[in-house]
């Protein structure tokens, strides 16, 4: 993982020591003192669980695709369901989740 894509205050580890993240590119050793962390270097999180620190983007998207197909369905039985004066405001619900979501 890459210093870029941990937040400040994240904790990992680099080149055998722990550090916290304390800028776009410093650090702040445990054992006292700031470094500059560069960009190429491969760091080890060490607050973040191994399955989070490297999601599969593909799967997020399929999930995404899985989530919309989903809402689209149940918006349809809902607009069967819901009466004609309700559906304005169906829509507009309908309008603020897939913005939501974006």
């Amino acid at each position: 993982m890459k210093l870029q894509h941990l937040a400040i205050g994240a904790r990992f580890e680099y080149e055998g020591a722990v550090y916290v993240k304390t800028g776009p590119l410093t650090a702040a050793s445990e054992e006292g003192g700031q470094r500059i962390i560069p960009r190429y270097a491969i760091l080890r999180p060490l607050d973040v669980p191994a399955a989070e620190s490297n999601p599969s983007p593909v799967k997020g998207r399929l999930e995404a695709v899985r989530v919309r197909t989903a809402f689209e369905r149940f918006y349809e039985s809902c607009e069967r369901l819901v009466p004609e004066d309700g559906r304005n405001e169906l829509a507009e619900a309908r309008q603020l989740f897939l913005e939501a979501i974006k």
